[in-house]
């Protein structure tokens, strides 16, 4: 098997590809890191939105974010009630709430959900089968996978021991745990009933909810009832299928605030110094090998065989600095998970996508490079 021209050039200076291919992995380490981060931003934005159980979502025009919604009455609930293809409706209360860590007594923001214990609210581990408790005055289910400065929740009920604690200054009991998990914007959750929510929230009146769950008949048409529903109700709710709200809280972490886009900016900033550090290391090695390159050009080999040397080098270091970058991104994203309890894993998509722009990267920067190879004269070389 004929051994490919570039990779020897490559491996004639092991010095200079070691660097290479270090650069090159920091590139990929880089870019996998941001659109990880990124793709973590957008999946733990839109978990409830996701996870509940509705086909239709009414919620208020003036809600930036689901983190912190604002009220809207509930007659728009049971207004709904009206359409034909309409079948169940559940208000929902969310709003944050403070938290006293029962093992240093330090206090904390996170998400109270209130909702009816006889509703199937949220496809998640934990709630169906503990929703029940919540009948209890002053009982509330707490997110196992909530950040740690809340105190260790889950290993204590995990032992069936009973938990005392005060949120908003109210004493509760903790009647078990749930898995939902944190995001950009919420760090921690509970689950409770509607009357219990109310008592944690004593100036906040049962009519104004803060998101309304409206379920169809089987076949219905969700897009046709929401039409529907937006031409029969009034302005001050917007009224929107699942996808539509998912959409809707992507939107603005993508582009109402600065953090989706550092995420993209990091992961373009990825691409440029990969690129630069490829093309440094082409544009020295053909600098080195110009008198090679002259002389085949006088055997009369044409500028695409010399060309196609360089493309090589630009593919062997791509694939090179590829592999560990992706080994060191597999291990990172294991760590950021388990620090911050958001989803962040490497899927089979991004793997492909990286490893394409890391291919795009190499072959822009060997397109540069060549310049100097396209322009040689063998006359003025020697």
């Amino acid at each position: 098997m004929r051994i490919p021209i570039g990779w020897l050039q490559l491996k004639h200076r092991p010095g200079r590809l070691a660097v290479a291919v270090a650069g090159i992995g920091f590139a990929v380490l880089l870019i996998m890191m941001q659109l990880g981060f990124r793709s973590a931003l957008f999946e733990s934005a839109v978990r409830m939105q996701e996870r509940f159980h509705y086909d239709i979502a009414l919620f208020s025009p003036d809600s930036v974010f689901i983190v912190r919604p604002q009220p809207f009455s509930i007659r728009r609930l049971y207004q709904a009630l009206g359409d034909e293809d309409v079948i169940e409706v559940s208000p929902v209360y969310i709003f944050p709430a403070t938290w006293k860590n029962p093992w240093n007594n330090e206090r904390r923001s996170l998400s109270a959900i209130g909702f009816s214990p006889g509703y199937d609210l949220i496809e998640t581990p934990g709630v169906d089968e503990q929703r029940h408790l919540l009948s209890k005055q002053d009982t509330v289910l707490f997110d196992g996978l909530s950040r740690p400065e809340f105190g260790p929740v889950a290993e204590h009920m995990a032992n069936d021991q009973t938990l005392r604690t005060e949120v908003n200054d109210r004493l509760i009991e903790v009647a078990g745990t749930y898995q939902l998990g944190t995001s950009f914007g919420i760090d921690g959750s509970i689950m409770t009933s509607v009357d219990n929510w109310l008592r944690l929230f004593p100036d906040r009146p049962r009519e104004d909810i803060q998101l309304g769950l409206i379920n169809l008949r089987e076949g219905a048409d969700a897009n046709a009832a929401r039409d529907r529903l937006k031409a029969r109700l009034p302005q001050d709710v917007l009224v929107m299928t699942k996808a539509d709200f998912v959409q809707r809280e992507t939107d603005y972490w993508n582009a109402a605030t600065p953090i989706g886009y550092v995420f993209a900016f990091g992961a373009i900033m990825g691409f440029v110094v990969g690129a630069i550090i490829v093309y440094q290391i082409l544009f020295a090695d053909v600098s080195e090998h110009l008198s090679e390159y002259a002389t085949l050009r006088a055997l009369g080999y044409p500028n695409r065989f010399l060309s196609g040397i360089v493309i090589q080098q630009a593919a062997i270091l791509g694939v090179l600095g590829y592999l560990p970058g992706l080994g060191s991104v597999v291990w990172l994203y294991s760590r950021a998970a388990a620090a911050t309890n958001l989803p962040i894993y490497l899927t089979r998509e991004r793997a492909v996508t990286v490893l394409v722009m890391t291919l795009l990267m190499c072959a822009i920067s060997a397109l540069f490079a060549l310049r100097k190879v396209r322009r040689l004269d063998p006359a003025e070389v020697f």
